[in-house]
């Protein structure tokens, strides 16, 4: 019979954590999340539609301009033109989505700006998320612990006669 050498053990356990299929595997696993979380480079041209659904109504609907459910939008009708002559300006997506929310606010935008105060929108789900993980963790914790048996419970607190008498009872029975 052998007996298993901690040194190998070590050995065997380091050269799983360098092996490079696990390795590029997870480089390739990292890369492509990075590359779906980025932005294409915006060398298209922005059109109506894709700025229509960046862009919110401001007439009440909470819908994006494209999907403004209002026949007659006072709003679509005013903010479309405008984007039609800032594209026929050659502006790209960014410098218009700017200019409109300089010319009718940050409320205009249907995602919030990833820069000062708005980005507490972006950040604060996660962190929510995070915060209620913890959260369940620690109470799942505290549920698998075992309680301690309270010292009232405890066999010194039992009358040595009744414990006798128990006794002497299960040796009555067993015999």
């Amino acid at each position: 019979m052998q007996i298993a050498n901690p040194k190998s053990q070590k050995k065997t356990a380091k050269s799983t954590c360098r092996d490079p299929a696990k390795w590029s595997a997870v480089v390739l696993a990292c890369g492509i999340f990075l590359a779906s979380m980025t932005r294409a480079d915006g060398s298209k041209r922005p059109t109506l539609e894709s700025i229509g659904d960046q862009v919110m109504c401001l007439c009440g609907c909470v819908a994006t301009l494209n999907h403004c459910p209002h026949r007659d939008c006072a709003t679509v009708a005013e903010i479309r033109p405008i984007i039609e002559k800032e594209i026929a300006e050659g502006k790209d997506e960014t410098t218009i989505l700017q200019d409109l929310a300089i010319r009718y606010g940050v409320q205009v935008l249907a995602a919030p700006p990833t820069k000062g105060f708005g980005l507490t929108a972006w950040i604060l789900p996660g962190v929510g998320l995070l915060a209620g993980l913890w959260l369940v963790v620690g109470v799942v914790r505290r549920w698998r612990k075992p309680s301690p048996i309270p010292a009232s419970i405890q066999t010194k607190s039992l009358d040595p006669k009744l414990l006798a008498a128990v006794e002497d009872e299960m040796k009555e029975l067993s015999d």
